[in-house]
C-alpha cells in the first residue's frame, strides 16, 4: 500500500481524523452498530481547469479494508486520550469493541484509469454506518491524492505529444508515502518511468536515472567526470551537461560519445537542466547531428509542467524526452482535489429498503445527490464518451421511473436525451463483506485503461484552455426525487425563519 509502511499495514486504521472515532463511539453507545449507510465519494470541480479527472487508487482499496484493524498498541494509545472537558475521551467498552472490529462493508468503485467527472460517485461504500464512517478519512486520502496526481500527469503526458516523460519528484514530494503514491499514480496516467526505487520495486514500475551535478563537481574537469561515468555505466549513460556551460558540456559529451563508439558502446543522451531549454536543445541537436551522432537523445528538465512543455514543443525544440519533478509531484497549481464523502441513503437494518438522504446547504452547489448511486456512461458509435448519468439502483432500468433522459446536476434546464446511445455502468465491485472480491489489479492494466480512456475522449474536452464542459446528469426520476426533497426542506425551513414577517 502507498498509504502505510509495508511492514505496518494496520496503521491504516489510525490514519484517520479523530471525529471518525468519536462518531463511531456515539453510534456504538446508541446501539446503532447495525444501522446501515450508503456513502459516496466525489469531487465538485475537476482540477487544473480540466473537464475530467483520471481515477486512481481503486486498486489500493481491497487491501486497505482487509488490513483495517486496531492493534493492542492502538487501543492502548486511544485509552489514554483525554477529553477537553476532563476525563478519558473513549469508554472502555467502546475500545473493546474496536479491538475486535473488522469492516463489513461493500465497496464499488470506478476502475483505475477510467475518466471520472465532477459530482459523480468515484466510490460507493455501503454497510453498517459505523463501519463506513471509520473508513472515510483514509479512503479519501488514497483516492483523492492519487486521482489528482494521475490527472496532472495526463496533462503533462498529453503536452509531451508521445515523447517519454520520466517522473522524478520524490525529493520534493509531500513525504515518503506521497512520493510512492506519486510514482504509482503517474505511471498509471502515462509516465514512462520513475526515479523512485521503492515504487519500482513495489509496483514493477520502470526506474530511470543517471547522475547529478555533484558527480561532475567531484572531478577536476567536466570531461573527466563524463569519461568516468561512461566507463562506470556504459549501458545507462545520459550526461548532465549544464553544470558549467551547456555548449562546453555538449562538446565534452561529443568527445565522450566518440570514445564510447571506439569501444563498441553508445552515449544514450544528454540532459539539460537549466537555461533557455528551447535554444540550448536546438544547439545540442545541431552539434550532435553535425558529428554524425544523431542517435544521441536530448532530455530536458527544470521545473517543467504541461504549460512549459507545450511552449517548448511549440517553439520547435528538438527534445526527445522530459524529466518532470516538483510541479507534478506536488500538483503545484492545485494541491488538493477537494474530494468529499457524503451519506446518500440510510436504513435501520440490512433487511429494510433504503431511504434516500441528502445534505442541504445555503450554498446550492454543496447540495448532495440522494440514493444508492450508480454511474452510467453513454458513448457514441466511435466509443467516445457523450455524457454520464447518475441513477439510483433502487430504481431498476426499465421500470416506470427510469428513463433515458438526464437532468444536469447543476442546471435543471439542461435536459439531455440519451436514448440513441449505448452505455456501460462504471461502478464495479471491489469489496464485499469486508473482503476484496479479487486480487489487486495489475498496474499495467490500469495504465492501458487510462491510455484508452484518454484516446477515446473528444479533443474538445482535453483542451488546456477553456475545455468543453462534460455533461453529468441525474436520471430524471432521481432528479425529481432530489428536487422534491429540496422543496420539502425549504418549505419546512421557511416556516421557522426568525426573520419571517408576522
Amino acid at each position: 500500500m502507498a498509504l502505510t509502511d509495508a511492514t505496518r499495514p494496520t496503521d491504516a486504521s489510525m490514519n484517520t481524523d479523530l471525529y471518525e472515532l468519536t462518531m463511531a463511539q456515539g453510534l456504538w453507545e446508541n446501539d446503532k452498530t447495525e444501522e446501515q449507510g450508503c456513502f459516496t465519494a466525489f469531487f465538485r470541480e475537476a482540477p487544473f481547469g480540466n473537464s475530467y479527472a483520471v481515477m486512481c487508487g481503486t486498486a489500493e482499496l481491497g487491501e486497505f479494508v482487509e488490513n483495517f484493524r486496531f492493534t493492542e498498541e492502538d487501543i492502548a494509545y486511544l485509552s489514554e486520550l483525554e477529553a477537553p472537558g476532563g476525563g478519558l475521551l473513549f469508554k472502555s467498552g467502546f475500545l473493546r469493541f474496536l479491538a475486535d472490529f473488522r469492516p463489513r462493508v461493500d465497496i464499488d468503485a470506478i476502475p483505475e484509469g477510467e475518466l471520472v467527472f465532477a459530482r459523480e460517485p468515484m466510490v460507493r461504500v455501503t454497510g453498517p454506518m459505523l463501519d463506513c464512517q471509520l473508513l472515510e478519512t483514509a479512503l479519501l486520502n488514497i483516492i483523492g491524492f492519487q486521482t489528482l496526481v494521475a490527472t496532472k500527469t495526463a496533462r503533462v503526458v498529453q503536452a509531451a505529444q508521445g515523447r517519454p516523460v520520466a517522473e522524478f519528484g520524490l525529493r520534493r514530494a509531500q513525504g515518503p508515502d506521497g512520493g510512492v503514491a506519486v510514482a504509482r499514480a503517474s505511471y498509471v496516467a502515462g509516465c514512462a518511468s520513475t526515479s523512485n526505487v521503492l515504487a519500482g520495486r513495489r509496483y514493477g514500475i520502470p526506474v530511470s536515472g543517471t547522475h547529478a551535478h555533484s558527480w561532475v563537481l567531484s572531478f577536476p574537469t567536466e570531461l573527466e567526470a563524463f569519461r568516468a561515468f561512461a566507463k562506470s555505466s556504459p549501458k545507462n549513460c545520459t550526461l548532465l551537461v549544464d553544470t558549467y556551460d551547456v555548449r562546453e558540456g555538449v562538446e565534452n559529451a561529443i568527445a565522450v560519445a566518440r570514445e564510447m563508439e571506439a569501444s563498441g558502446e553508445r552515449l544514450s543522451g544528454i540532459r539539460i537542466d537549466s537555461g533557455d531549454l528551447a535554444k540550448l536543445s536546438a544547439y545540442a541537436r545541431r552539434r550532435f547531428d553535425e558529428e554524425g551522432l544523431d542517435y544521441v537523445k536530448i532530455v530536458v528538465s527544470n521545473d517543467l509542467d504541461e504549460h512549459t512543455i507545450s511552449s517548448l514543443l511549440g517553439q520547435g525544440a528538438p527534445v526527445d524526452a522530459f524529466g518532470v519533478g516538483t510541479k507534478l509531484a506536488t500538483c503545484y497549481d492545485q494541491p488538493a482535489l477537494g474530494c468529499v464523502y457524503k451519506l446518500s441513503a440510510r436504513r435501520d437494518s440490512a433487511s429494510e429498503a433504503w431511504t434516500p438522504v441528502m445534505k442541504f446547504s445555503e450554498q446550492p452547489y454543496k447540495r448532495t445527490i440522494p440514493g444508492v448511486q450508480q454511474v452510467r456512461r453513454y458513448v457514441d458509435r466511435t466509443g467516445s464518451p457523450v455524457c454520464d448519468m447518475i441513477w439510483d439502483e433502487s430504481s431498476q432500468p426499465g421500470d416506470g421511473t427510469f428513463g433515458h433522459t438526464l437532468v444536469a446536476v447543476n442546471d435543471a434546464a439542461l435536459v439531455t436525451d440519451v436514448s440513441g446511445f449505448s452505455f456501460r455502468e462504471l461502478l464495479e465491485p471491489v469489496v464485499r463483506e469486508g473482503s476484496a472480491v479479487a486480487p489487486r489489479e495489475n498496474i499495467e492494466l490500469a495504465r492501458a485503461r487510462c491510455a484508452a480512456s484518454l484516446a477515446s475522449l473528444d479533443d474538445a474536452y482535453k483542451r488546456f484552455l477553456y475545455p468543453q464542459s462534460y455533461v453529468v446528469g441525474m436520471e430524471r426520476g432521481l432528479a425529481a426525487l432530489r428536487d422534491g426533497l429540496v422543496r420539502e426542506r425549504m418549505a419546512a425551513t421557511s416556516s421557522v425563519l426568525p426573520w419571517k414577517a408576522k
